[in-house]
């Protein structure tokens, strides 16, 4: 026999075990680079911009982050789920330009450049307003060139050759018309408004952060001296008589010109010793433990309404001056007494009341430091805390002091330097809301707000909002452009001055407001009504949120490729009383519509226990510690693993199971890559027609997951996208298709059809699963995209280059559909079954066994013969027979040793081994496939 074979034949090198040189492992932190430099030198944002010219345009207006400082993981979740859509829209027909931008002026920049500077800043003439501006633009400039490489670093693309600067002219310049255009509802007056005494400037809204704070409230006594004979019937001395007032403001109190009560509330007096207390009568219980006091006496049958009490005068504890009684709508019985301490120079709502009485004026004893002022007599010069205790100290000894007693509140907070701020009454500009409300309400209406209770939340704060504060009391941003009247002081505002101011700007930048004097670009046509023509600056600068809200003009209009309104805003849900809401104010004013046709807003990140993440906690996370340790990929999987829209977890725990789902991915597409190396999809590619039925189910399943994720791309549910992807990739390919298909792509002639049609199915899945999680985990798309045998027509230069994927057209009828289910399922059965004879070691590999089917009835018989031979293929068995068994309730399984000898080369057993006398070692299919090779 010798003389007919080789009995040293090695088979192993007849099988197609192909090869390729794309790594197991990702190494991310190493490769991820040199993809950036790739992305740099061909010039990938332009090229995209080439190639999608013509399209329908998608325009994604970036929110600009501040310039002072490196990014952290909200700023990389912001940034990726950016990237995300903008990759997304430009594969899928559109031209969807990304110009990232920042916002270079304001207080944060401004601090840390006097700090820098170790200087004091300009007030105290200890550096020049000039000199100032100029280290806050070169800080800024510097961070946002260390911003802009973080952001490139984490994988985004976008224009940053030319990205938008707010500290440039051409949007200065634009930001001045945009005030121009909203004058009629600019006004300056005094007013309180949120100050910061450690930051020196008034504060918008939304430059407020609400933290509890310990605190002591009291509760002191104003002796009536004139009760214009209300408590005449009474027959109590008046002098016996106190209106009791609450407050957790100490400080405040010097500054008391009046006690509010509502005026359709009961107050009642209380008797306590010799003394009488005027309050709100439902209040009176818990006053009262508030101050200790059990032995009290409520006089019920003097019941007064709030309005009745009007006008009563009372002795302010530490002043010689009256404190008259007064009503308004604003008073609530939540807490206190009923009565409330007004001073109209601390508090929006005092201030409003106060402005109905003619002989109740405004008092503001505290100055831009937070210190108390000579008006408040022996506190002058002590701050807020200080004042709290002196003040507290002498309204006890003065036996005005009912009750101090310890709690803990909400209290505003700077979002800068995260000090407790005060109310106090200034002198700022003011841009009136409640001028276009309505109109701003409609247009909020016109949104698509995501998630849609945004819709909500925006015309609420936009309902609740009178005045918006515009002006900032310090250098480095860009001047309120209003001239004065050097004779009678007037505000100038006109079209005249308002071009001339933006010409100006557009030409030199806003350093020229501090360099020029008026007369040098003021026409000497401007006049004042009162005939004069000299004219001073306003050198106050507007609000950052009016800069960055003017950036639907100053950057939609001035970029040729962009438009507005914006397709989308995506931001934090901070923005909703930030920058989605001065866009939504100043273009209802500017252009009459919405700035942004959608809005999608994120949470914050917080780490795995659901805590926020601070450096002082210890528990934050650095992203350049994650690209530097995982790979960025694994950073935007994070993204794309979340359900971005509530807080956001993250920890190293999360990390690495989200390494262990890249894996899968990698380990997915490395298959793929492996099986495809010896395959031209141009001249191997079998068509749909003569491939095996389970190979139309794999582009079915195919077809599923492109249909799955265009859905989660469009609705920007990214997670929906990921998890498809990922259970394609391991339930469908790993764990079913491609296990299955192994024995065809290994065993079967290397160009056999069957084979061919397999790697045809592979190709369609490779390129376009590429292309689908390009958007999500673009280093590793590109990656794998560099190794791929192309088609013709398609672009290697970048995988980005290159459109989503699209379904096949085929259709698969219910039957199929089913009879697949059914199969699927009989592999799951069938496979546990195999397990156990495994575990007893009958068997070592399925290959081992053959597999007996028991059905119940003649039905599941045919049913499941019809299936035999897809069933021998699906379940990897070297034999399936089909009997019937009335004994079983309808289909069992019954795992047996394999039938026959062992196929040296595929290791199924076949009666076939042994019939072919050249090699007797093989089943007739190997046989016939090596003897091909020798041909």
């Amino acid at each position: 026999m010798g003389e007919f074979f080789d009995m040293s034949q090695d088979y192993n090198s007849t099988l197609n075990l192909t090869k390729t040189d794309f790594p197991m492992r990702g190494n991310l932190p190493k490769r991820e680079p040199d993809t950036i430099e790739k992305w740099k030198d061909i010039k990938l944002y332009d090229m995209l911009m080439a190639k999608n010219e013509g399209k329908p345009s998608y325009i994604l207006h970036d929110g600009p982050p501040y310039a002072n400082g490196s990014i952290h993981l909200g700023t990389a979740l912001n940034k990726i789920l950016k990237d995300f859509i903008i990759k997304q829209k430009n594969m899928s027909g559109f031209k969807a330009p990304y110009v990232p931008g920042w916002d270079t002026h304001g207080l944060p920049i401004e601090l840390k450049a006097i700090k820098s500077m170790k200087t004091t800043g300009v007030a105290d003439g200890s550096i020049s307003p000039i000199e100032l501006r100029k280290h806050c633009h070169d800080f800024a400039l510097q961070h946002v060139d260390n911003q802009m490489q973080q952001f490139k670093r984490l994988g985004t693309i976008g224009k940053y050759d030319r990205p938008y600067l707010t500290l440039r002219p051409e949007y200065e310049a634009r930001q001045v018309e945009v005030f121009g255009k909203m004058s009629k509802y600019m006004y300056k007056d005094l007013k309180p408004v949120y100050w910061c005494p450690d930051c020196q400037t008034a504060l918008a809204e939304a430059e407020i952060e609400y933290s509890n704070d310990p605190c002591y409230s009291i509760y002191v006594k104003f002796n009536v001296v004139d009760d214009n004979g209300i408590f005449a019937n009474t027959g109590i001395d008046i002098n016996n008589i106190y209106f009791v007032i609450w407050t957790t403001t100490t400080w405040t109190i010097p500054g008391n010109l009046a006690i509010c009560l509502g005026p359709e509330y009961e107050y009642t007096l209380v008797k306590v010793g010799n003394e009488y207390y005027v309050m709100a009568l439902k209040l009176v219980k818990a006053t009262m433990e508030s101050a200790k006091i059990t032995d009290y006496e409520i006089l019920s049958q003097y019941l007064f309404k709030g309005i009745d009490l009007e006008h009563i005068k009372t002795k302010h504890p530490l002043y010689d001056r009256l404190s008259p009684v007064i009503v308004g709508d604003h008073v609530t019985l939540e807490s206190g007494t009923g009565c409330v301490h007004t001073a109209p120079g601390y508090g929006t709502e005092d201030f409003e009341v106060c402005k109905k009485y003619d002989d109740i004026g405004i008092l503001v004893c505290v100055d831009a430091n937070g210190k108390q002022t000579a008006e408040a007599g022996e506190f002058e010069g002590m701050d807020t805390d200080t004042a709290n205790k002196a003040i507290a100290k002498k309204l006890e000894e003065l036996n005005a002091l009912l009750a101090v007693e310890k709690i803990v509140h909400q209290y505003p907070h700077c979002w800068r330097c995260h000090s407790p701020i005060i109310y106090r009454a200034t002198e700022q500009w003011f841009c009136s809301v409640k001028g276009f409300k309505d109109e701003a309400i409609k247009c909020i209406e016109s949104v698509k707000w995501i998630p849609s209770w945004g819709e909500d939340r925006i015309k609420g704060m936009v309902q609740d909002r009178s005045d918006w504060c515009i002006s900032r009391q310090r250098t480095w941003g860009v001047p309120i452009p209003v001239i004065y009247c050097k004779d009678c002081q007037k505000p100038i505002i006109t079209d005249e001055t308002i071009k001339a101011i933006s010409d100006l700007f557009r030409k030199e930048g806003s350093d020229a407001w501090w360099t020029r004097e008026v007369s040098e670009f003021i026409p000497n046509t401007v006049k004042c009504e009162c005939g004069c023509s000299e004219f001073t600056k306003e050198y106050d600068i507007m609000d950052v949120w009016f800069d960055s809200g003017v950036s639907h003009t100053a950057v939609l209009d001035e970029y040729e490729e962009l438009s507005a309104p914006a397709d989308l805003y995506l931001e934090g849900a901070d923005q909703y009383r930030g920058w989605f809401q001065s866009s939504m104010l100043t273009s209802v004013v500017y252009r009459g519509i919405a700035p942004y046709k959608a809005v999608c807003t994120h949470g914050w990140v917080v780490d795995g226990q659901g805590m926020a993440m601070h450096k002082t906690l210890g528990n934050g996370i650095d992203p350049s510690e994650i690209t530097d340790k995982y790979g960025a990929d694994i950073l935007r999987l994070w993204v794309a693993s979340s359900d971005y829209h509530s807080d956001i977890r993250i920890s190293n725990d999360i990390l690495k199971q989200l390494s262990e789902s890249y894996r899968k991915i990698r380990n997915t597409a490395r298959f793929l890559l492996q099986n495809l190396s010896d395959f031209n999809p141009n001249t191997d590619t079998v068509p749909y027609e003569e491939y095996q039925e389970i190979d139309k189910w794999a582009i079915m399943k195919f077809d599923e997951l492109i249909e799955k994720a265009n859905v989660g791309y469009e609705d920007f549910d990214f997670h929906i996208v990921l998890s498809a992807i990922i259970k394609f990739c391991t339930v469908d390919m790993s764990n079913f298709y491609l296990d299955i298909v192994k024995d065809r792509l290994y065993c079967d002639g290397a160009t056999s059809k069957s084979r061919r049609a397999v790697q045809s199915v592979m190709y369609t899945i490779l390129s376009g699963l590429t292309r689908l999680f390009a958007p999500i985990i673009s280093f590793t798309a590109e990656e794998v995209w560099g190794y791929i045998n192309h088609a013709d027509g398609d672009n290697t230069e970048s995988v980005f280059l290159n459109d989503m994927p699209t379904v096949s057209g085929k259709t698969f009828s219910d039957e199929f559909k089913s009879k697949w289910e059914l199969i699927a399922k009989i592999r799951e059965d069938a496979n546990k079954e195999l397990e156990v004879k495994r575990t007893e070691k009958v068997i070592g590999k399925p290959l081992d066994a053959n597999i007996i089917v028991h059905c119940s009835s003649d039905d599941l018989v045919k049913q499941y013969t019809e299936l035999a031979e897809t069933l021998k293929m699906v379940l990897i068995v070297s034999d399936v027979t089909i009997v019937k068994d009335v004994s079983v309730e309808s289909v069992s399984y019954e795992v047996v040793k394999a039938q026959g000898e062992k196929c040296e080369r595929c290791w199924s057993y076949s009666n076939t081994v042994g019939k072919n006398s050249i090699h007797p070692t093989l089943c007739s299919r190997c046989a016939c496939v090596v003897e091909s090779l020798n041909k």
